[in-house]
């Protein structure tokens, strides 16, 4: 493994090149316009390509304003994307493949899909500039891509170095945001300079954007500790108890996001190609994205939070990237990456105190927040081999390393609450709960594909992946106001820094094999039936939780997890499907469709912890995702061009799973109990819409030295329900909506200049929610805030201009 390791450490790709059947290259001679993806690890039409893939070229995303992957769900069928604004990622659902609560603020990971910049994997929301397209991969992709493709991947891929040109591109877009008090701002650019032509050239697309947010925080505290948070009792506020106590922040959910890519590509002939990459984005926000479902009287967009709640993430990237041709049999291509991403965020812990009911709600000044702070480093290699030799057989043979290392801390405040002094000193920082974690996982990977084409029109492929991971977690918790036993004055029990305590922790590792079959067959050139069988899997790891002292001191209050749940296992998909690809009337009407169906077993899935009910993932269950998928672009006259999407996916539960549904017993009121309900076979999955579609029409007139460009899209999304039991587990089932956005431009080859409207009527819509209604009530007459309504964007409209030279 020592020479695999080294191997991979000296190369890296580009992309592979190799042969393609003779219809893709007639095809491609007849219709230069045709986008050209590489998610085969080969060049090649996307009407061509005999798997479920779509991809948003980079024509589509500027028209319609596709800034990062958030926007991607409306042009993606199979894809639901909950925006819970720029305080993370964002929750992406393929195929319905998620079996955890739906959350207000997003995720910053997530290792059931695979996301790429390029050939890196990094799940990151970088801004879709100088993108050449964007490739969405539906289903399990776990023969030619590793690392977290249980539910299919999604590739940005950006445009190269031309060492032939000098290129740039000046780009601004300026709007208005209803419920906002400010306008709202991009800017952004690209520059390619060709330092030795034909050999050497840079590239550089760097942007700035400036979101004006719409949530206003009416409720803040103007002291922590001294300020009453709910002076007038939990009916509502008086004037002047809101002025002798709280004070208000508008629109806090604003973005502030700085992104910059820059390529050094180095030709040294055709046959050998270095790409060295850097990429760094760093991102800004004061509040989420939600409300407080009307507490205290707050409106459908302002939060009841008592703090405000800002995040600060960056992420850096560098990677060296090589394509040689080893004398013409075949391309070797690799991927040599280092990412390194932190995310540090402050967020209202009052609720989550109150919740369990520890009775610091007794003090009236009683509130609370939490910081936290992760950095998540990643070093990765891929070393593959592409066949390029010709002839019926093309194969695809690699090896995959990547480690990954997760620091976390943790800690939570009690500003000016008489307990604390009580408890461990010194602690003028007055903390309440600390905790860290350290993980590391390392997974190892050899894979091979192998294409045979029977005849020109069927061609039959197989794929074989072995993989390894290991996963190690040490870290410990403490509960300063606890202090220590005073029978045992040399002995710290509640340090004020869990760094002062010894750590402890625990390791596992698994192996095992994925495999896929596919075929496919051309009617005639326009017309190709395929199918697909595959078995696709998520490594385990370790969950963020300090890991329990044993034997547990029940004197003390412990929120730890035991050795049993410091640990989750992997999960697996088999995956069948049948598709057609059809382009029809000379070419006037392209139509995709194809129906699947999912297995899911062992799968990961939230739950909590014995001691101190802390999140973490399980394994638990079966479950099943069916549906079908559908894609058309007409054109039926010079100029118009009318495109739409349809998916529907019915993803449920096929198996009981007792004592996984966390919620309050009795709900709604205190003192309560937490228990623990069972996800019975049928419940439906949370967190994607059954029906998603969008229909929409581009009108191209020729004007003067260009042409004037009308664009119209409606998108809807189906209903979502926010857990497993929704019904019986106090969840939500969101109401569909579906949104307006437009466009008209007149655009020449140097310039454009256009105005824009998303959301035309102002739609107001929940997307997401955070936590049950079994966590809502009073609680010594505090009126809890813990259920938050993530809501989508209200209308934007503004103007657009961009200039190329």
């Amino acid at each position: 493994m020592k020479l695999f390791r080294t191997i991979l450490l000296g190369t890296t790709i580009l992309m592979g090149v190799g042969a393609t059947p003779a219809f893709a290259q007639d095809r491609e001679a007849r219709d230069p316009d045709e986008i050209v993806v590489t998610a085969t690890r080969r060049a090649i039409s996307i009407q061509d390509v005999p798997i479920n893939i779509s991809a948003v070229g980079a024509e589509q995303l500027a028209r319609n304003r596709i800034d990062d992957v958030r926007d991607l769900a409306d042009f993606t069928p199979g894809m639901t994307i909950s925006d819970t604004g720029p305080g993370s990622t964002g929750t992406i659902v393929l195929r319905g493949l998620n079996a955890s609560d739906t959350d207000a603020s997003g995720a910053s990971y997530d290792n059931a899909l695979g996301m790429y910049l390029g050939e890196i994997p990094l799940y990151y929301d970088f801004k879709l500039l100088d993108l050449n397209r964007v490739e969405t991969l539906l289903g399990p992709q776990g023969t030619l891509y590793g690392l977290g493709t249980l539910a299919g991947a999604i590739r940005n891929i950006p445009n190269r170095p031309n060492t032939n040109a000098f290129e740039g591109e000046a780009h601004g877009r300026f709007y208005g945001k209803g419920h906002s008090g400010k306008a709202g701002y991009q800017l952004d650019g690209v520059i390619n300079i060709p330092i030795i032509r034909d050999h050497v050239a840079f590239r550089s697309a760097t942007g700035y954007f400036y979101d004006p947010g719409f949530i206003d925080y009416s409720l803040l505290l103007q002291e922590p500790g001294v300020s009453l948070p709910q002076p007038s009792g939990p009916d509502g506020v008086s004037d002047a108890d809101y002025a002798a106590n709280l004070t208000s922040r508008k629109d806090l959910n604003f973005e502030k996001t700085f992104t910059t890519r820059n390529q050094l590509l180095v030709q040294f002939s055709e046959d050998l190609k270095v790409n060295f990459t850097y990429a760094y984005q760093q991102t800004r926000t004061d509040g989420g994205q939600y409300n407080s479902n009307g507490v205290l009287g707050t409106g459908k967009y302002e939060s009841g939070a008592r703090y405000m709640e800002p995040v600060k993430r960056r992420a850096h990237l560098g990677s060296m990237e090589v394509n040689a041709n080893i004398a013409d049999i075949a391309d070797l291509v690799a991927t040599t990456a280092y990412t390194d991403v932190r995310n540090a965020r402050m967020a209202d812990n009052t609720d989550l105190l109150l919740d369990l009911d520890y009775g610091y709600e007794t003090f009236p000044a009683f509130s609370s927040y939490n910081e936290s702070v992760n950095r998540r480093k990643q070093f990765n290699q891929e070393v593959r081999f592409v066949s390029r030799h010709g002839g019926p057989l093309n194969w695809v043979i690699g090896g995959f390393y990547n480690e990954q290392k997760l620091k976390t801390d943790y800690r939570e405040i009690l500003p000016n609450h008489p307990w604390v002094q009580f408890g461990t000193q010194p602690n003028p920082d007055e903390v309440e709960y600390a905790s860290y974690t350290k993980s590391k996982v390392t997974e190892k990977a050899i894979f091979g594909e192998g294409t045979f084409r029977v005849t020109p029109a069927w061609q039959v492929t197989a794929g074989l992946r072995y993989f390894h991971y290991s996963s190690d977690i040490l870290g410990r918790a403490t509960t300063p106001l606890l202090g220590d036993n005073p029978n045992t004055p040399d002995v710290v029990e509640n340090p004020v820094s869990p760094y002062d305590l010894k750590p402890a922790g625990g390791d596992s590792k698994k192996s095992g094999w994925v495999w896929k079959f596919n075929t496919s067959y051309n009617v005639t050139p326009d017309v190709m039936v395929y199918a697909t069988y595959s078995k696709g899997y998520r490594i385990g790891g370790p969950n963020a939780v300090a890991p329990c002292i044993l034997p547990l001191n029940p004197n003390v209050q412990n929120v730890c997890a035991l050795p049993n749940e410091q640990q989750y296992g992997p999960d697996t998909t088999k995956n069948a499907e049948i598709g057609i690809r059809t382009q029809l009337f000379d070419r006037k009407l392209t139509f995709n469709f194809n129906v699947f169906q999912i297995k899911w077993s062992g799968i990961q899935v939230a739950s909590a912890t014995l001691n101190g009910i802390v999140g973490i993932t399980v394994n638990g269950g079966k479950a099943k995702s069916e549906g079908f998928e559908a894609s058309f672009q007409l054109k039926p006259v010079q100029g118009l061009s009318i495109q739409g999407t349809y998916s529907y996916v019915n993803a449920r539960l096929t198996q009981d799973v007792p004592a996984i549904i966390a919620v309050n017993d009795p709900a709604g009121s205190y003192p309560s109990d937490p228990i623990q309900l069972d996800a019975l076979s049928g419940d439906r999955l949370p967190g994607s819409a059954k029906n998603s579609g969008s229909l929409g029409a581009t009108y191209t007139h020729p004007f003067m030295d260009g042409n004037i460009v009308a664009d119209w899209t409606a998108t809807y999304r189906g209903n979502v329900v926010t857990r497993l039991g929704w019904d019986r587990a106090y969840g939500d089932k969101l109401p569909g909506y579906v949104l307006h956005r437009a466009s008209l431009a007149y655009e020449t080859e140097r310039y454009s200049l256009g105005l824009f409207a998303n959301n035309i009527f102002d739609k107001y819509a929940v997307a997401s929610v955070a936590n049950d209604r079994s966590r809502v009530g009073l609680n010594d007459g505090v009126l809890l805030r813990y259920y938050k309504r993530t809501v989508i964007n209200p209308r934007t409209f503004g103007v657009e201009m961009r200039f190329k030279y």
